[in-house]
């Protein structure tokens, strides 16, 4: 009976392993992302994304853009959006046109399979995409299957910036040359009486043809035979959106105008300092896609009042932390500020700067910016969570990274090496380093450490009075951080140095072949954020013995991202990214990942745990005799996980794991290694 007892365990436990919950979770902005195309289905909106160099793919709100779910198409840039019944057209920047038919959720590539796609049409059961080259000529083709075969038209000889269908008729705008029309499905095509304008919008209401041009908003009436330029001249419209009698143009740089009268006559909304890629409606609510710094944006009294939506491809900078407020600088769309770990952002000013640094001293948070024409750089400073901000005397000249000793805040410049304030950036000095670049700092008590970009690492142990270039002296650093008495440097390409002398001696670690970003430090734990390399693997990379190895903790990422900046706050870390907005991540995921050989062991093995019975913690050892990837586990004895210990890539060698079972009560539990073919489980005892 009790073998009996013993097998139903095993079998309940085996039925209810699942998948690992230990990963990197996107928080709710700040908000990015070129929205260029957006379609509709149903209470569905989707939205393109991106562009060849910053593969965003398509993004699903189902809740009216208030959150945003980025699909599997996840890393091609997006051009255009159509639908047909039930499937999801997406035009491509460099792979032609993808399909879906289950809501976004699986994607395959159609046989137009290697064309920039600029715009899709549909008419009836046929499809129409229109290709750009940019050197030579696109053309328009066509399908009658969903995709699976494509029919090149005669229109061969063009770059096709948009479509439009009115029952037979297909009009395609093109560059330089204006509007074409096919009465026939494209069999043949000719010029219309808008024959001089790039054309990149086209849309159809009744018998209204509408056409945005470089110079502004024409009408047809009568199929392209005339047309009108209207009030909104002098204008680049680059998109259209129609909701009932009313129509709405976005523009690059002056937002978007709206029309209750086909266009006669128009207004500027209030969204009227953005570059506006796509609009759509869905009901009486109005999407505008803008650029890469500020996402989408949502309105529901006809443009009278605007909404930044979720779509969170920000670009995060900089991040810092005051009582229970996290702030993130972003790129050039200011400093925007939660108060919930992420869950919510709220933008907290400096409007159209990018904001490069941030640093925290009392309740003053100073803010490193580049400004622009009209606004200048230089440093800023909040006395009220953000809410407003004063610049302070160091102006015009951008502010790189910025660091806090005492009352000191030292700025660091590119061109002109390091300043100290000494009273709340009333005023500032220019320090003896003074002819760097200056691109990071960390520091260790009175010590200050400047990471300079072609000069390696200066110190100065008086507050900037005097510096003294440290051993590490020919390298671009990006990053700098303390840990206990070590000073880690990330470099260019070079990965990480450590020293534990203060710079007198520098020693590479084993993150040797990338680029890092940014650096931080969490107890014994080293993270390292890294940009794209072709010798390695970008993200977030972990050392738990002070970078002797390393290992990547990725988990979660949709797309592996390049990690700018890191913040420890309360029990998270989070990484701001470029071009992917902030994740976060408990810091318990780290808790006990300790290589503790790096001797290569014979085989896997996973030991008992000791002590056994414990209160409350005990450690676990475990085996690789090759790298791969990891996962070590807890389950009560109904075979439900509780924990995940390890979850990722590890070297060969012998790990030690630490649980502490403080949150649970007394009782058997299980522990299951799983790695490269090899499992094994193991029983231990909780006593409280």
């Amino acid at each position: 009976m009790k073998k009996i007892i013993v097998v139903l365990m095993m079998l309940v436990f085996l039925l209810h392993s699942k998948n690992a919950n230990a990963q990197w979770v996107q928080t709710n902005g700040p908000y990015g992302g070129t929205a260029s195309s957006f379609a509709v289905l149903g209470n569905n909106i989707y939205a393109g994304t991106g562009n060849v160099f910053k593969p965003y793919g398509v993004s699903i709100s189902t809740d009216f853009g208030n959150t945003w779910t980025q699909t599997s198409l996840n890393n091609r840039g997006v051009a255009s959006l159509a639908t047909l019944g039930n499937n999801i057209f997406a035009g491509t920047y460099d792979s032609g046109v993808y399909l879906s038919t289950n809501n976004g959720t699986n994607w395959t590539q159609t046989g137009l399979n290697n064309q920039n796609v600029k715009a899709l049409a549909v008419s009836g059961n046929n499809i129409f995409a229109g290709t750009y080259q940019p050197v030579g000529s696109g053309g328009i083709y066509f399908s009658t299957n969903n995709g699976n075969t494509w029919i090149q038209t005669p229109f061969n000889n063009q770059n096709i910036y948009s479509l439009a269908a009115l029952g037979n008729n297909i009009f395609a705008g093109t560059e330089y040359n204006g509007v074409f029309l096919s009465t026939n499905y494209g069999a043949t095509w000719t010029q219309s009486a808008l024959n001089n304008e790039t054309t990149l919008a086209l849309a159809v209401k009744g018998d209204y043809i509408f056409a945005g041009t470089n110079n502004g908003f024409y009408i047809s009436s009568n199929y392209g035979a005339n047309w009108i330029l209207t009030s909104l001249n002098f204008h680049q419209v680059s998109s259209f959106a129609l909701s009932g009698n009313n129509v709405f143009a976005g523009t690059y740089g002056s937002g978007v105008y709206f029309s209750s009268n086909n266009g006669m006559s128009w207004t500027q909304t209030a969204l009227n300092n953005h570059v506006v890629y796509g609009l759509a409606a869905l009901g009486n609510i109005i999407f505008a896609g803008t650029d890469a710094y500020q996402g989408v944006f949502i309105s529901t009294n006809n443009g009278v009042n605007w909404t930044q939506s979720g779509l969170n491809y920000g670009l995060i900078y900089s991040l810092a932390s005051l009582g229970n407020n996290i702030f993130a600088g972003t790129w050039f769309d200011g400093v925007y500020r939660s108060t919930n770990f992420g869950t919510n952002w709220i933008q907290s000013g400096l409007t159209n700067q990018l904001v490069y640094a941030l640093a925290v001293t009392g309740n003053n948070i100073f803010a490193g910016t580049l400004g622009s024409s009209t606004i200048p750089s230089g440093v800023y400073l909040s006395t009220n969570n953000g809410t407003n901000w004063a610049q302070t005397a160091f102006t015009n000249q951008p502010a790189f990274c910025l660091a806090v000793i005492g009352n000191n805040i030292f700025a660091g410049t590119y061109y002109s090496g390091v300043y100290l304030s000494t009273n709340n950036g009333a005023s500032w000095m220019q320090t003896t380093l003074n002819n760097k670049a200056i691109n990071s700092f960390t520091t260790a008590e009175n010590n200050i450490f400047a990471g300079t970009e072609g000069y390696g690492v200066y110190l100065s142990t008086n507050y900037g009075t005097s510096w003294t270039q440290t051993a590490l002296n020919n390298k671009i650093v990006y990053s700098l951080t303390t840990s206990g008495n070590n000073i880690f440097a990330g470099t260019d390409s070079e990965g990480v140095y450590i020293s534990s002398n203060n710079g007198r001696s520098w020693s590479q670690t084993d993150l040797n072949n990338q680029s890092v970003y940014s650096l931080t430090t969490s107890d014994n734990n080293i993270f390292a954020g890294t940009k794209n390399n072709s010798s390695g693997t970008c993200g977030v990379y972990l050392s738990t013995n002070n970078g002797a190895n390393w290992i990547t903790i990725n988990q979660g990422f949709n797309i592996i991202p390049k990690v700018y900046s890191f913040l420890i706050a309360s029990n998270y870390i989070l990484a701001g990214t470029w071009g992917y907005s902030t994740w976060r991540r408990p810091l318990t995921d780290f808790i006990g990942i300790n290589q503790i050989s790096e001797l290569v062991p014979a085989s896997f093995s996973l030991s008992q745990n000791y002590p056994n019975p414990f209160n409350p913690v005990t450690r676990i050892r475990y085996d690789l005799p090759r790298a791969g990837v990891v996962r070590l586990a807890v389950y009560d004895v109904t075979g439900r996980e509780i924990e995940t210990l390890v979850n990722e890539r590890q070297a060969a060698g012998s790990y030690e794991a630490v649980w502490d079972g403080t949150r649970f009560a007394s009782g058997v539990y299980f522990y299951r290694l799983t790695a490269e073919g090899f499992n094994e489980t193991r029983k231990m005892i909780l006593i409280r």
